[in-house]
Protein backbone atom coordinates (compact mmCIF):
# COMPACT_ATOMS: atom_id res chain seq x y z
CA UNK A 1 0.00 0.00 0.00
CA UNK A 2 2.96 2.72 0.80
CA UNK A 3 4.75 1.37 -1.95
CA UNK A 4 1.83 2.31 -3.84
CA UNK A 5 1.28 5.54 -2.78
CA UNK A 6 5.03 6.65 -3.22
CA UNK A 7 5.20 5.22 -6.86
CA UNK A 8 2.37 7.35 -7.46
CA UNK A 9 3.88 10.66 -6.30
CA UNK A 10 6.63 10.33 -7.71
CA UNK A 11 4.35 9.66 -11.29
CA UNK A 12 2.67 12.88 -10.42
CA UNK A 13 6.41 14.58 -9.66
CA UNK A 14 7.30 13.57 -13.33
CA UNK A 15 4.27 14.51 -14.77
CA UNK A 16 4.24 17.52 -13.16
CA UNK A 17 7.58 18.48 -15.27
CA UNK A 18 6.06 17.24 -18.13
CA UNK A 19 3.82 19.18 -18.03
CA UNK A 20 5.67 22.22 -17.78
CA UNK A 21 8.04 21.13 -20.71
CA UNK A 22 5.25 20.98 -22.99
CA UNK A 23 4.35 25.17 -21.34
CA UNK A 24 7.21 26.15 -22.01
CA UNK A 25 8.54 24.36 -24.82
CA UNK A 26 11.85 23.16 -22.99
CA UNK A 27 12.82 20.62 -21.10
CA UNK A 28 14.59 21.57 -17.51
CA UNK A 29 17.71 19.24 -18.08
CA UNK A 30 18.36 21.58 -20.97
CA UNK A 31 17.98 24.89 -19.33
CA UNK A 32 21.25 27.18 -19.35
CA UNK A 33 22.05 29.81 -16.94
CA UNK A 34 24.26 30.67 -14.41
CA UNK A 35 22.41 29.46 -11.61
CA UNK A 36 22.95 25.68 -12.30
CA UNK A 37 25.82 24.09 -10.79
CA UNK A 38 28.38 23.21 -12.82
CA UNK A 39 28.57 23.61 -16.96
CA UNK A 40 31.23 22.06 -19.26
CA UNK A 41 34.79 23.76 -18.49
CA UNK A 42 35.60 25.13 -21.86
CA UNK A 43 31.91 26.66 -21.88
CA UNK A 44 32.24 29.38 -19.43
CA UNK A 45 32.29 32.53 -20.72
CA UNK A 46 31.98 35.76 -19.53
CA UNK A 47 29.98 38.73 -20.28
CA UNK A 48 30.86 42.44 -19.47
CA UNK A 49 27.74 42.38 -17.26
CA UNK A 50 29.01 40.01 -15.43
CA UNK A 51 26.32 36.99 -16.38
CA UNK A 52 27.50 33.38 -17.12
CA UNK A 53 26.29 31.81 -20.57
CA UNK A 54 27.07 28.23 -22.07
CA UNK A 55 28.47 27.32 -25.51
CA UNK A 56 26.91 24.10 -24.52
CA UNK A 57 23.06 22.94 -24.73
CA UNK A 58 23.61 19.95 -22.08
CA UNK A 59 25.31 21.49 -18.79
CA UNK A 60 26.39 19.20 -16.45
CA UNK A 61 23.56 18.85 -13.90
CA UNK A 62 23.13 16.70 -10.95
CA UNK A 63 20.90 14.19 -12.65
CA UNK A 64 24.18 13.53 -14.65
CA UNK A 65 26.57 13.00 -12.43
CA UNK A 66 28.17 10.02 -11.35
CA UNK A 67 29.60 10.03 -7.79
CA UNK A 68 27.21 8.51 -5.93
CA UNK A 69 23.87 7.67 -8.28
CA UNK A 70 25.36 4.47 -7.74
CA UNK A 71 25.36 4.46 -3.64
CA UNK A 72 27.28 2.29 -1.80
CA UNK A 73 24.81 2.28 0.77
CA UNK A 74 22.09 1.28 -1.57
CA UNK A 75 21.36 -2.09 -0.11
CA UNK A 76 20.58 -0.33 3.49
CA UNK A 77 17.01 0.85 2.22
CA UNK A 78 13.63 -0.77 1.16
CA UNK A 79 11.48 0.07 -1.84
CA UNK A 80 9.43 2.67 -0.42
CA UNK A 81 12.26 4.50 0.95
CA UNK A 82 14.27 4.32 -2.50
CA UNK A 83 11.19 5.33 -4.25
CA UNK A 84 11.15 8.52 -1.87
CA UNK A 85 14.45 9.25 -2.25
CA UNK A 86 14.44 9.09 -6.42
CA UNK A 87 11.14 11.42 -6.07
CA UNK A 88 12.74 14.01 -4.38
CA UNK A 89 15.98 14.01 -6.44
CA UNK A 90 13.36 14.13 -9.43
CA UNK A 91 11.84 17.11 -8.23
CA UNK A 92 15.09 18.63 -6.95
CA UNK A 93 17.18 18.48 -10.27
CA UNK A 94 14.39 19.55 -12.36
CA UNK A 95 12.63 22.12 -10.50
CA UNK A 96 14.28 23.85 -7.64
CA UNK A 97 17.60 23.56 -9.10
CA UNK A 98 17.23 26.69 -11.47
CA UNK A 99 16.05 28.52 -8.90
CA UNK A 100 18.94 28.36 -6.20
CA UNK A 101 20.57 31.10 -7.07
CA UNK A 102 18.11 33.76 -7.18
CA UNK A 103 16.62 32.93 -4.10
CA UNK A 104 20.21 32.73 -2.42
CA UNK A 105 20.97 36.08 -3.92
CA UNK A 106 17.32 37.71 -2.45
CA UNK A 107 17.33 36.08 0.75
CA UNK A 108 13.74 34.44 -0.43
CA UNK A 109 11.93 31.51 -0.64
CA UNK A 110 10.17 31.44 -3.70
CA UNK A 111 6.25 30.78 -3.01
CA UNK A 112 6.36 28.11 -5.99
CA UNK A 113 8.45 26.06 -4.03
CA UNK A 114 6.55 25.50 -0.97
CA UNK A 115 3.70 25.19 -2.89
CA UNK A 116 5.48 21.97 -4.90
CA UNK A 117 6.92 20.39 -1.56
CA UNK A 118 3.35 20.20 -0.15
CA UNK A 119 2.21 19.15 -3.61
CA UNK A 120 5.02 16.25 -4.04
CA UNK A 121 4.27 15.42 -0.30
CA UNK A 122 7.33 16.42 1.02
CA UNK A 123 6.32 17.85 4.18
CA UNK A 124 4.37 15.18 5.53
CA UNK A 125 6.07 12.41 4.72
CA UNK A 126 5.69 10.35 8.04
CA UNK A 127 2.17 11.58 8.80
CA UNK A 128 -0.18 8.62 8.54
CA UNK A 129 -2.34 8.18 5.04
CA UNK A 130 -5.45 9.08 6.84
CA UNK A 131 -4.24 12.43 7.58
CA UNK A 132 -3.31 13.22 4.32
CA UNK A 133 0.41 12.14 4.23
CA UNK A 134 2.47 9.51 2.81
CA UNK A 135 2.80 7.26 5.80
CA UNK A 136 6.71 6.79 5.82
CA UNK A 137 9.39 5.92 7.92
CA UNK A 138 11.72 8.14 9.38
CA UNK A 139 14.79 6.70 7.04
CA UNK A 140 12.67 8.09 4.08
CA UNK A 141 12.54 11.54 5.72
CA UNK A 142 15.85 11.74 6.40
CA UNK A 143 16.79 10.23 2.39
CA UNK A 144 14.08 13.02 1.05
CA UNK A 145 16.37 15.88 3.54
CA UNK A 146 19.63 14.33 2.00
CA UNK A 147 18.59 14.91 -1.33
CA UNK A 148 16.98 17.77 -1.22
CA UNK A 149 20.00 19.64 0.35
CA UNK A 150 22.37 18.24 -2.34
CA UNK A 151 20.87 21.23 -4.41
CA UNK A 152 19.67 23.49 -1.48
CA UNK A 153 20.38 23.22 1.96
CA UNK A 154 17.78 26.37 2.80
CA UNK A 155 14.95 24.40 1.48
CA UNK A 156 16.19 21.20 2.59
CA UNK A 157 16.25 22.68 6.54
CA UNK A 158 12.01 23.75 5.44
CA UNK A 159 11.32 20.17 5.12
CA UNK A 160 13.84 18.62 7.46
CA UNK A 161 12.09 21.04 10.63
CA UNK A 162 8.53 20.35 9.29
CA UNK A 163 9.18 16.56 8.90
CA UNK A 164 11.91 15.61 12.17
CA UNK A 165 10.78 18.13 14.66
CA UNK A 166 7.16 19.18 14.46
CA UNK A 167 5.22 16.58 12.82
CA UNK A 168 6.78 13.94 14.54
CA UNK A 169 5.93 15.93 17.88
CA UNK A 170 2.35 16.10 17.13
CA UNK A 171 2.67 12.37 16.11
CA UNK A 172 3.99 11.29 19.64
CA UNK A 173 2.17 13.41 21.99
CA UNK A 174 -0.21 15.95 20.35
CA UNK A 175 -3.92 14.32 21.80
CA UNK A 176 -6.83 13.53 19.24
CA UNK A 177 -8.09 16.54 19.08
CA UNK A 178 -4.63 18.07 18.39
CA UNK A 179 -3.71 15.44 15.55
CA UNK A 180 -7.03 16.04 13.74
CA UNK A 181 -6.37 19.71 13.95
CA UNK A 182 -2.95 20.16 12.54
CA UNK A 183 -1.62 17.08 11.36
CA UNK A 184 -3.76 17.52 7.45
CA UNK A 185 -2.87 21.23 7.48
CA UNK A 186 0.72 20.07 8.15
CA UNK A 187 0.85 17.67 5.26
CA UNK A 188 -1.56 19.73 2.96
CA UNK A 189 -0.36 23.11 2.76
CA UNK A 190 0.95 24.70 6.51
CA UNK A 191 4.86 25.44 6.86
CA UNK A 192 5.43 24.79 10.84
CA UNK A 193 8.35 26.63 13.12
CA UNK A 194 10.11 25.32 16.22
CA UNK A 195 10.12 28.13 18.77
CA UNK A 196 12.71 27.47 21.80
CA UNK A 197 15.83 29.33 21.79
CA UNK A 198 16.00 33.01 23.31
CA UNK A 199 18.57 35.27 23.46
CA UNK A 200 19.70 34.13 27.40
CA UNK A 201 19.05 30.82 26.38
CA UNK A 202 21.26 28.75 23.69
CA UNK A 203 22.32 25.34 24.69
CA UNK A 204 21.20 26.40 28.03
CA UNK A 205 18.32 25.83 26.38
CA UNK A 206 15.57 25.19 29.37
CA UNK A 207 17.13 28.69 31.20
CA UNK A 208 14.34 30.34 29.10
CA UNK A 209 12.47 33.26 30.00
CA UNK A 210 9.27 33.10 28.24
CA UNK A 211 6.43 32.04 30.50
CA UNK A 212 2.97 30.74 30.30
CA UNK A 213 0.09 31.84 33.08
CA UNK A 214 -2.81 30.18 33.25
CA UNK A 215 -5.94 32.88 33.41
CA UNK A 216 -8.06 32.44 36.62
CA UNK A 217 -11.10 30.68 36.12
CA UNK A 218 -10.34 30.09 32.18
CA UNK A 219 -9.37 27.61 29.78
CA UNK A 220 -6.70 29.94 28.28
CA UNK A 221 -3.00 30.41 29.17
CA UNK A 222 -1.17 33.79 28.24
CA UNK A 223 2.11 33.64 26.83
CA UNK A 224 4.68 36.15 27.33
CA UNK A 225 8.18 36.50 26.42
CA UNK A 226 10.64 36.46 23.20
CA UNK A 227 12.25 34.06 20.88
CA UNK A 228 15.49 34.05 18.46
CA UNK A 229 17.21 32.29 16.07
CA UNK A 230 13.48 30.92 14.98
CA UNK A 231 14.06 28.62 11.52
CA UNK A 232 11.44 29.04 8.97
CA UNK A 233 8.90 31.83 11.24
CA UNK A 234 8.48 33.71 8.10
CA UNK A 235 6.74 30.84 6.23
CA UNK A 236 5.53 29.51 9.50
CA UNK A 237 1.72 29.53 10.31
CA UNK A 238 2.17 27.51 13.48
CA UNK A 239 4.90 27.64 15.63
CA UNK A 240 5.68 24.86 18.36
CA UNK A 241 6.41 27.36 21.59
CA UNK A 242 8.13 25.99 24.44
CA UNK A 243 7.28 28.37 27.74
CA UNK A 244 7.64 27.87 31.61
CA UNK A 245 4.37 27.49 33.06
CA UNK A 246 5.39 26.71 36.10
CA UNK A 247 8.73 28.61 36.91
CA UNK A 248 8.90 27.46 40.82
CA UNK A 249 9.64 23.83 38.90
CA UNK A 250 12.52 25.15 37.00
CA UNK A 251 12.87 23.26 33.95
CA UNK A 252 9.93 20.47 35.03
CA UNK A 253 7.97 23.69 34.50
CA UNK A 254 8.17 23.67 30.53
CA UNK A 255 5.04 23.14 28.70
CA UNK A 256 4.76 22.94 24.87
CA UNK A 257 2.21 24.93 22.56
CA UNK A 258 0.73 24.99 19.52
CA UNK A 259 0.91 28.44 18.40
CA UNK A 260 -1.31 29.87 15.33
CA UNK A 261 1.16 32.31 13.46
CA UNK A 262 -2.50 34.61 13.63
CA UNK A 263 -2.68 34.85 17.13
CA UNK A 264 -3.24 38.22 18.83
CA UNK A 265 0.30 39.50 20.19
CA UNK A 266 2.32 37.47 18.18
CA UNK A 267 4.71 39.20 16.11
CA UNK A 268 7.33 37.54 13.89
CA UNK A 269 10.38 40.11 13.33
CA UNK A 270 12.96 40.73 10.59
CA UNK A 271 14.70 38.09 9.34
CA UNK A 272 18.38 37.75 10.11
CA UNK A 273 21.20 38.79 7.79
CA UNK A 274 23.07 35.35 7.21
CA UNK A 275 26.27 34.13 6.38
CA UNK A 276 24.33 31.14 4.66
CA UNK A 277 21.06 29.27 4.18
CA UNK A 278 19.84 32.63 3.21
CA UNK A 279 16.73 31.11 1.57
CA UNK A 280 15.65 29.75 4.83
CA UNK A 281 14.24 32.71 7.05
CA UNK A 282 15.15 32.98 10.55
CA UNK A 283 13.53 35.41 12.57
CA UNK A 284 13.16 36.56 16.36
CA UNK A 285 9.57 35.56 17.68
CA UNK A 286 8.12 38.03 20.22
CA UNK A 287 4.99 36.97 22.12
CA UNK A 288 3.20 39.70 24.18
CA UNK A 289 -0.15 38.48 26.33
CA UNK A 290 -1.01 35.60 23.26
CA UNK A 291 -3.67 33.54 24.45
CA UNK A 292 -3.50 30.25 24.28
CA UNK A 293 -6.28 27.52 24.78
CA UNK A 294 -5.82 24.29 26.75
CA UNK A 295 -6.17 22.35 24.10
CA UNK A 296 -3.34 23.08 22.31
CA UNK A 297 -0.79 22.27 24.83
CA UNK A 298 0.87 19.61 23.17
CA UNK A 299 1.06 16.57 25.51
CA UNK A 300 0.77 17.29 29.55
CA UNK A 301 1.59 20.47 31.52
CA UNK A 302 5.50 20.34 32.44
CA UNK A 303 6.57 17.23 30.23
CA UNK A 304 7.36 19.68 27.66
CA UNK A 305 11.76 19.40 28.07
CA UNK A 306 11.14 15.72 28.12
CA UNK A 307 9.47 16.32 24.21
CA UNK A 308 11.74 18.76 23.14
CA UNK A 309 15.25 16.42 24.36
CA UNK A 310 13.44 13.47 22.75
CA UNK A 311 12.47 15.18 19.34
CA UNK A 312 15.93 16.98 19.16
CA UNK A 313 17.68 13.75 19.49
CA UNK A 314 15.44 12.58 15.76
CA UNK A 315 16.08 16.38 14.63
CA UNK A 316 19.82 15.91 14.82
CA UNK A 317 19.60 12.91 12.75
CA UNK A 318 18.12 15.16 9.99
CA UNK A 319 20.86 17.81 10.35
CA UNK A 320 23.61 14.99 9.43
CA UNK A 321 21.36 13.95 6.45
CA UNK A 322 21.39 17.48 5.61
CA UNK A 323 25.33 18.07 5.80
CA UNK A 324 25.47 14.72 3.86
CA UNK A 325 23.73 15.92 1.10
CA UNK A 326 25.53 19.18 1.15
CA UNK A 327 28.83 17.07 0.97
CA UNK A 328 27.27 15.09 -1.98
CA UNK A 329 26.63 18.12 -3.39
CA UNK A 330 29.89 20.13 -3.71
CA UNK A 331 31.37 16.54 -5.26
CA UNK A 332 28.28 16.42 -7.74
CA UNK A 333 29.83 19.68 -8.83
CA UNK A 334 33.62 19.15 -8.72
CA UNK A 335 33.68 15.63 -10.05
CA UNK A 336 33.01 16.30 -13.46
CA UNK A 337 34.82 18.99 -13.65
CA UNK A 338 38.16 17.59 -12.37
CA UNK A 339 37.85 14.69 -15.24
CA UNK A 340 37.20 17.69 -18.17
CA UNK A 341 40.05 20.00 -16.54
CA UNK A 342 43.18 19.65 -18.25
CA UNK A 343 46.62 20.75 -17.22
CA UNK A 344 49.84 19.46 -18.04
CA UNK A 345 48.85 17.02 -20.62
CA UNK A 346 45.96 15.22 -18.60
CA UNK A 347 42.91 15.40 -16.79
CA UNK A 348 43.83 17.11 -12.88
CA UNK A 349 41.74 14.66 -12.10
CA UNK A 350 44.52 12.12 -12.37
CA UNK A 351 46.98 13.60 -10.49
CA UNK A 352 47.74 11.45 -7.49
CA UNK A 353 47.37 14.57 -5.28
CA UNK A 354 43.94 15.06 -6.45
CA UNK A 355 43.20 11.28 -6.19
CA UNK A 356 43.96 11.34 -3.04
CA UNK A 357 42.24 14.63 -2.07
CA UNK A 358 39.34 13.13 -3.25
CA UNK A 359 39.22 9.65 -2.21
CA UNK A 360 39.75 10.82 1.32
CA UNK A 361 36.21 13.17 1.19
CA UNK A 362 34.65 10.16 -0.67
CA UNK A 363 35.53 7.94 2.46
CA UNK A 364 34.44 10.27 4.86
CA UNK A 365 31.06 11.17 2.85
CA UNK A 366 30.42 7.46 2.88
CA UNK A 367 30.92 6.50 6.94
CA UNK A 368 28.51 9.58 7.33
CA UNK A 369 26.37 8.57 5.55
CA UNK A 370 26.82 4.44 7.87
CA UNK A 371 26.53 6.72 10.75
CA UNK A 372 23.54 8.51 9.69
CA UNK A 373 21.21 5.94 8.40
CA UNK A 374 22.38 3.68 11.12
CA UNK A 375 21.28 6.29 13.98
CA UNK A 376 17.81 6.08 11.58
CA UNK A 377 17.60 2.53 12.25
CA UNK A 378 18.14 2.32 15.60
CA UNK A 379 15.25 5.04 15.96
CA UNK A 380 12.96 2.57 13.93
CA UNK A 381 13.82 -0.26 15.70
CA UNK A 382 12.97 1.92 19.25
CA UNK A 383 16.72 1.27 20.70
CA UNK A 384 18.66 4.21 22.63
CA UNK A 385 19.98 5.92 19.79
CA UNK A 386 21.00 9.37 21.57
CA UNK A 387 24.64 8.69 21.46
CA UNK A 388 24.60 7.83 17.81
CA UNK A 389 22.29 10.72 17.10
CA UNK A 390 25.17 13.33 18.09
CA UNK A 391 27.90 11.24 16.78
CA UNK A 392 26.37 11.37 13.30
CA UNK A 393 25.46 15.00 13.38
CA UNK A 394 29.16 15.72 14.80
CA UNK A 395 30.73 14.28 12.20
CA UNK A 396 28.60 14.52 8.81
CA UNK A 397 29.16 18.40 9.94
CA UNK A 398 32.69 18.15 10.14
CA UNK A 399 32.50 16.18 6.63
CA UNK A 400 30.63 19.04 4.75
CA UNK A 401 32.62 21.86 6.24
CA UNK A 402 35.73 19.55 5.25
CA UNK A 403 34.38 18.66 1.39
CA UNK A 404 33.03 22.01 0.41
CA UNK A 405 36.68 23.54 1.53
CA UNK A 406 38.37 21.08 -0.59
CA UNK A 407 36.17 21.24 -3.16
CA UNK A 408 36.65 24.65 -3.77
CA UNK A 409 40.60 24.40 -3.95
CA UNK A 410 40.03 21.71 -5.99
CA UNK A 411 37.91 23.59 -8.70
CA UNK A 412 40.42 26.21 -8.55
CA UNK A 413 39.76 29.88 -9.36
CA UNK A 414 36.62 28.97 -10.22
CA UNK A 415 35.41 27.22 -7.19
CA UNK A 416 36.32 31.01 -5.37
CA UNK A 417 33.43 32.63 -7.37
CA UNK A 418 29.77 32.32 -7.80
CA UNK A 419 30.00 30.60 -11.14
CA UNK A 420 29.33 27.50 -9.04
CA UNK A 421 27.35 26.77 -6.13
CA UNK A 422 29.96 25.36 -4.35
CA UNK A 423 31.14 28.43 -2.42
CA UNK A 424 26.94 28.72 -1.43
CA UNK A 425 27.40 25.35 0.16
CA UNK A 426 30.53 26.75 1.70
CA UNK A 427 28.67 28.94 3.24
CA UNK A 428 25.71 26.67 3.84
CA UNK A 429 27.38 24.17 5.76
CA UNK A 430 28.71 26.45 8.37
CA UNK A 431 25.89 26.22 10.58
CA UNK A 432 25.61 22.52 10.91
CA UNK A 433 28.27 22.63 13.99
CA UNK A 434 25.62 24.87 15.70
CA UNK A 435 22.20 24.68 14.95
CA UNK A 436 20.56 21.90 16.66
CA UNK A 437 23.14 21.47 19.34
CA UNK A 438 26.48 22.41 19.22
CA UNK A 439 29.32 20.55 18.10
CA UNK A 440 30.39 20.89 22.06
CA UNK A 441 27.29 19.78 23.10
CA UNK A 442 27.26 16.68 21.08
CA UNK A 443 30.50 15.67 22.18
CA UNK A 444 29.55 16.29 25.98
CA UNK A 445 26.35 14.24 25.39
CA UNK A 446 28.78 11.40 23.53
CA UNK A 447 31.30 10.93 26.74
CA UNK A 448 28.27 11.23 29.56
CA UNK A 449 26.78 8.36 27.23
CA UNK A 450 30.35 6.73 27.00
CA UNK A 451 30.97 6.84 30.91
CA UNK A 452 27.60 5.34 31.11
CA UNK A 453 28.88 2.26 29.50
CA UNK A 454 32.04 2.20 30.77
CA UNK A 455 30.80 2.42 34.54
CA UNK A 456 28.66 -0.62 33.99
Amino acid sequence: MITRNVRAQVYSIQNLHRTRTSVHGIHPNRMIGRQYCCASVSSFVKHRSGSLISSHSSPFLPSHRSYSSNSSCEYLFNEDEILARNAAREWANTSLLAKVRDMDENSQLEESIKLELFECGFMGLEIPEEFGGLGLNFTSACLVVEEIARVDPSVAILVDIQNTLINNAVRFWGSKKLQEKWLPRLAGDVVSSFALSESGSGSDAFSMKTVATRENDSEYYVLNGSKLWISNAKEASVFLVFANADPSKGYKGITAFMVDANSEGLTVGLPEKKLGLRASSTCPLTLEDVRVHVDDILGDEGLGYKYCIEILNEGRIGIAAQQIGIAKGCMDVTMPYLYERKQFGQAIADFQGMQHTYARLATEIHSAELMTYNACRMKEKQVSFVKEASMAKFYASIVAERTASKCIEMLGGVGFTRDLLVEKFYRDCKVGSIYEGTSNIQLQTIAKLLKKEYEQ
